[in-house]
């Protein structure tokens, strides 16, 4: 195999064709940094906090194929994954795993003491999640947690400290996340059922529709809570309207469980998270 096939197949394994799990990550972690900073983050810590999203979420997959390796394939949607198939060795996946763990730490230097201990707790998170839709009813509240853990860090690295507001986003994104990733699970339902693993599309049954617009609904709520705990104006509420039609048409694609219109559904919360951080950005910045 030529060193830029090679290079690919890296880049698969690495989710780079699938943005949509770095942007998930992202959002939270940007909601995270302009609250804690009151509006005005340095520009340093943004980058540097895009930058270790990116990182830890390709280390993620790969840690999560790793894991899952012996299911991958026999789901439809996952057998062709470089590591179910054979194209790569689990030896390379934990050597790209450690190296991406490796460029990210430094980027949590120039912070505190108490944001180099959550790094290592995010890391822990990662590699573990995969692990917990073994025994896990509803690992997806785990994935919330791993993929939330961008809050307590963004906190911790411009406040040196953790502050209630900051478990309380963890909570909405943890509500936010059993929403987006049940659609995604309703997509695998059958293939899931037949290897084993668990997920919450399982567990909710002929209720995961209602408890996915239940959890959105919490999420929202939330939301709205943190608006009036941190006095936001129009705009704030504005992105919350706009995230909220969002969620109206989720349930229009989910209704009849069709695996394109979950799958539609689970993609398009990249605009849902990144319409409630424009509410966030614009209501500080109109406060200037």
């Amino acid at each position: 195999m030529s060193f830029s096939a090679r290079l690919l197949l890296y880049a698969r394994l690495m989710r780079l064709h699938r943005p949509i799990g770095t942007l998930l990550l992202l959002w939270p972690t940007l909601w995270a940094v302009w609250i804690a900073a009151d509006g005005h983050p340095a520009w340093q810590v943004v980058a540097i906090f895009v930058v270790g999203t990116f990182l830890m979420r390709s280390a993620g997959c790969v840690m999560n194929d790793i894991a899952d390796a012996k299911f991958d394939g026999h789901v439809a949607r996952t057998r062709e994954r470089p590591l179910a198939t054979g194209a790569l060795h689990r030896a390379e996946a934990l050597v790209l795993a450690s190296l991406l763990c490796l460029i990210a730490f430094p980027l949590v230097l120039p912070f505190n003491a108490l944001t180099i201990v959550l790094a290592f707790v995010a890391v822990f998170l990662a590699a573990s999640y995969p692990l917990t839709k073994r025994f896990l009813a509803i690992p997806q509240a785990y994935l919330g947690i791993a993929f939330g853990f961008g809050i307590p860090m963004a906190f911790a690295a411009q406040m040196n400290a953790l502050p209630p507001l900051a478990w309380v986003l963890v909570a909405a994104n943890i509500l936010w996340a059993i929403a987006y990733d049940t659609e995604y699970a309703m997509v695998d339902r059958d293939d899931d059922v037949r290897i084993g693993i668990r997920t919450a599309a399982i567990t909710f049954g002929r209720f995961d529709v209602t408890a996915v617009m239940i959890c959105y609904a919490g999420m929202l709520s939330i939301f709205i809570a943190i608006g009036i705990a941190c006095r936001f104006g129009i705009w704030y509420y504005v992105g919350l309207s706009v995230a909220g039609a969002m969620v109206v048409y989720h349930y229009q694609l989910i209704r009849d469980r069709s695996p394109d219109g979950c799958f539609r559904a689970f993609s398009h919360n990249n605009w849902l998270g990144a319409a409630i951080f424009a509410g966030i950005a614009l209501d500080y910045f109109t406060r200037r």
